[in-house]
């Protein structure tokens, strides 16, 4: 490393994130990155520590968290060279393993961060910052396309089913090597999770419309509004390409099956954001359809604090959140040491611009709810409450009413559309990311369930690379 005592001279210095009272007016993105030179000295704060935890993703202790990065990213080297002042060669160093760091190095909880060794004793180093600075410099310098062309083409093809992280990743990836690569999607928009499932505010629409674009320069065909079954079938796509790699995620939401589930006001997180962005992209802007309206989010993850945050922008006087869990530890509990990914309490950047509409609490912990309320026409008019403890059992007397008109289940997801697997005849899906059908291949979420946008990127990624190495098999 240039300095490795870097870490002794600057502190952290993360990008900032506009005033709450500011941003909430807007659909604008979060954050207002570092200038160069406060990005350099960022970078000079990634020590020599000899075993970097940062770039291996672990799941220490048995946690259901990973900790550090499970893309195998080449860290403390492209630090390095941004702490140079190389940012190209930080950029080669970057791509070598991530196709896709504008979106990770603005959505990624950044686990690397977590792992990281000067966590240990300090605050990290920001390499979330740092790798969306790098990519941002590789577009701005058009640096991006050449490191997706392919040397030379082979006379084989790809059909990549969904355009998530996942599919993205693996159509780069394939791309690179020579495949001739077709994605398929089945909405109207490229991006999957990213396009629809992440407010604007959070993942700007053009930085990946700004992906896609040089996705196709390289020669990657994309396929909109193609859905599997309807648009196209199975036994199509296995007869035109060589290889079927599904990567749809794992879309299926999580229901709460309780009487009134079906009233009108009750509604899946992910349809609600969808429904957001669409708007946002067709007209340039989201009406205010919720002023005057109570909106409770049911849900405490990422998706929740989104829900709230675009509740809040289009208007709704009072946003509530209810978690089933327990608050979690303002610090790390003793059976959660480094590194292992901390279990403590944060403020979501949706429940900071939810507190500024209302005076009461934003999150509710320990809650369950059992049952929607409605009027003679079906419509929600209130949602039943009983407190929890830790096994998640009813406490007695400690049931309430809480009036709404909008409710967002924002509980996660189940796993991947079934009919899919089916309609391919897949009853196995293998550790290697190959199946019982020998022409179709599985990553992401689709595979492992619901995840990090990381862990798509190194499916899509790790499935191809073995789709290659089956392929120079049958060559040799």
């Amino acid at each position: 490393m240039a300095d490795p005592f870097g870490f002794l001279k600057v502190k952290r210095k993360d990008n900032p994130y506009r005033l709450a009272s500011v941003r909430v007016k807007d659909w604008q993105e979060l954050q207002v990155p570092l200038d160069n030179a406060e990005r350099q000295q960022q970078a000079s704060r990634c020590m020599n520590c000899g075993i970097p935890f940062c770039h291996e993703g672990n799941f220490y202790g048995g946690s259901r968290a990973v900790s550090g990065c499970p893309n195998d990213n080449l860290i403390p080297e492209w630090n390095d060279y941004l702490f140079r002042g190389d940012v190209k060669k930080a950029f080669e160093r970057l791509s070598r393993t991530n196709p896709l760091p504008e979106m990770t190095g603005r959505v990624c909880p950044a686990p690397c961060e977590k792992a990281c060794t000067e966590s240990l004793n300090g605050s990290g180093v920001t390499i979330h910052d740092n790798e969306r600075f790098i990519i941002d410099t590789a577009f701005e310098n058009d640096w991006v396309k050449e490191t997706g062309l392919p040397v030379e083409r082979k006379d084989k093809k790809i059909a990549i089913i969904g355009s998530g992280p996942a599919g993205l990743s693996a159509a780069w990836r394939a791309n690179q090597l020579g495949y001739n690569v077709t994605v398929f999607e089945k909405s109207d928009r490229f991006g999957g999770l990213l396009m629809y499932g992440i407010p604007n505010m959070k993942l700007d629409k053009a930085v990946i419309d700004r992906r896609i674009n040089v996705m196709k320069e390289v020669g990657i065909t994309f396929v909109a509004n193609c859905e599997v079954g309807k648009t196209i079938s199975a036994e199509e796509l296995t007869s035109q390409f060589d290889r079927v790699i599904l990567a749809i995620g794992a879309g299926v939401p999580r229901d709460l099956n309780v009487v009134g589930r079906k009233a009108k006001g009750v509604e899946f997180a992910v349809d609600f954001l969808t429904k957001a962005t669409k708007e946002l992209l067709e007209t340039g802007e989201v009406k205010q359809t919720l002023t005057g309206k109570r909106v409770v989010v049911i849900g405490g993850g990422d998706t929740g604090n989104d829900c709230l945050a675009t509740a809040v922008r289009m208007g709704a006087t009072s946003v509530k959140q209810l978690e089933i869990t327990q608050p979690l530890p303002n610090e790390r509990n003793s059976n959660n040491p480094w590194p292992e990914y901390p279990f403590v309490s944060k403020l979501g950047y949706g429940q900071e611009e939810a507190a500024l509409v209302q005076s009461s609490e934003v999150t509710s912990y320990a809650i369950s709810t059992t049952e929607f309320l409605t009027n003679e026409k079906n419509e929600l008019t209130a949602l039943k409450t009983v407190k929890v403890n830790e096994r998640f059992e009813a406490i007695a007397g400690t049931e309430e009413i809480l009036e709404v008109d909008l409710v967002l289940l924002a509980m996660g997801f189940i796993g991947a559309e079934q009919a899919i697997f089916e309609q391919f005849g897949i009853s196995e899906v293998l550790d290697d990311y190959s199946t019982n059908n020998e022409k179709i291949f599985v990553a992401g979420d689709a595979r492992r369930g619901p995840s990090l946008v990381i862990w798509g990127i190194r499916e899509g990624r790790k499935a191809v690379e073995t789709i290659l190495n089956r392929d120079s098999v049958l060559v040799g």
